[in-house]
């Protein structure tokens, strides 16, 4: 069985002292959790997100990382930074870093192949925009996104890369995709998966979150779908009532 992932992405929120006190409030809420916890936090809380959640059942995540160990990339961080602070996962791909910063699916795919030689574990993100969902292009535009991200990833890795589906559109915006649409457009991605890497590697071992405005109101229907494994949450986790 695949073992369910909740990740929360900051983004650019939360000081060093909002850090410590949203985290002290949310690692009693969740300490009994069923579910592989995460918090991706912003590069300059990542060392006081590690000594709230040291102990605890909690993940230590980043947003974001880049290809090249060292060298002249100014405002970027290189794996062994984040490995050096305690960072276990890292966002890849997010709809936002592509929108906004340049990202593409060649970028992407060598921000993941750096990750996973380095130790990390990559919550990679893909999906469509409105445009692209109105167009009828969901399907030609996951498909070559997660080609993209998976280009000389092997077998072996599997186990340590997450996909969260972030229908764009629905980023932000209050708006979500019903849970039977969630679960049938993660079911074109999980057999994107199939056709590089077999049946069973794809239903066994990879983990597909739904990625788009997640919330209380609507956790337990998506996460009651079968394809389904988890939420990437933005907004809601910022605040440790709502993300437990």
């Amino acid at each position: 069985m695949r073992r369910p992932i909740i990740a929360g992405n900051w983004k650019m929120n939360n000081t060093k002292a909002q850090t410590y006190a949203l985290l002290g409030e949310l690692v009693p809420l969740v300490a009994d959790a069923e579910a592989e916890v995460v918090v991706c936090v912003p590069y300059t809380s990542i060392w006081a997100a590690g000594e709230a959640i040291k102990g605890t059942n909690i993940k230590l995540g980043a947003e974001n990382v880049h290809w090249a160990d060292k060298g002249a990339f100014t405002g970027e961080i290189s794996a062994d930074m984040l490995l050096e602070q305690g960072v276990e996962y890292v966002i890849i791909g997010h709809s936002e870093r592509r929108q906004y910063f340049g990202e593409t699916d060649e970028t992407v795919n060598k921000r993941v192949t750096t990750a996973l030689a380095k130790g990390l574990k990559p919550i990679v993100c893909v999906g469509e925009t409105l445009e692209e969902r109105e167009n009828g292009k969901v399907e030609e535009v996951l498909v070559r996104q997660t080609e993209g991200a998976f280009k000389d990833v092997v077998a072996a890795e599997l186990d340590n890369i997450v996909i969260a589906y972030e229908p764009v559109w629905a980023i932000g915006t209050g708006k979500t995709a019903t849970a039977q649409d969630a679960n049938d457009t993660i079911a074109i991605i999980r057999g994107t998966i199939a056709k590089l890497y077999g049946e069973k590697n794809a239903e066994e071992r990879v983990r597909i979150q739904y990625g788009g405005s997640m919330n209380p109101k609507n956790a337990k229907e998506l996460m009651a779908m079968p394809q389904i494994d988890g939420g990437l949450i933005g907004g809601a986790s910022l605040k440790a009532v709502d993300f437990s």
